[in-house]
């Protein structure tokens, strides 16, 4: 009995665990590389400073990135394409308070998370924080 808890418990170990090139998998979505840095002393970014506040970045990403604060010095970034339609002139998310909302099927999403009602969550993108400067990228 002890070798089937044993086994049990190291087969969840490795199935939980994973890498992040499997973080970004979204069939919708290419996976494009860049990096784009934030000052949050500049005006156009001081609204990160506060919780539950959102800006978009335009040329990043597939259709551009929204980075949010989710709390004071903490932060998620997301593509703006909706993650369950294939890449079109309709995958342009728009920010609702502290969702995004996919133009082609209204569905919603959380910036907090990431997840939706829909099978595939927000493609998610890295966000270092170095004192006031954001390093956003892929």
């Amino acid at each position: 009995m002890k070798n089937y808890i044993l086994l049990l418990f190291a087969v969840a170990t490795i199935l939980g665990c994973s890498n992040n090139e499997n973080r970004n998998k979204n069939p919708n979505i290419p996976n494009y590389s860049f990096t784009f840095d934030l000052n949050l002393n500049l005006p156009a970014y001081s609204n990160l400073k506060f919780a539950s506040n959102a800006i978009y970045y335009p040329t990043a990403g597939a259709k551009g990135v929204f980075v949010f604060c989710t709390a004071p010095g903490s932060y998620t970034a997301f593509d703006a394409a909706c993650p369950n339609q294939e890449i079109s002139s309709c995958t342009q998310m728009t920010l609702k308070g502290i969702n995004l909302v996919c133009s082609c099927d209204k569905s919603q999403y959380s910036l907090f998370t990431g997840q939706g009602s829909l099978p595939n969550p927000l493609k998610p993108y890295r966000v270092e924080v170095n004192g006031m400067l954001l390093r956003v990228y892929n």
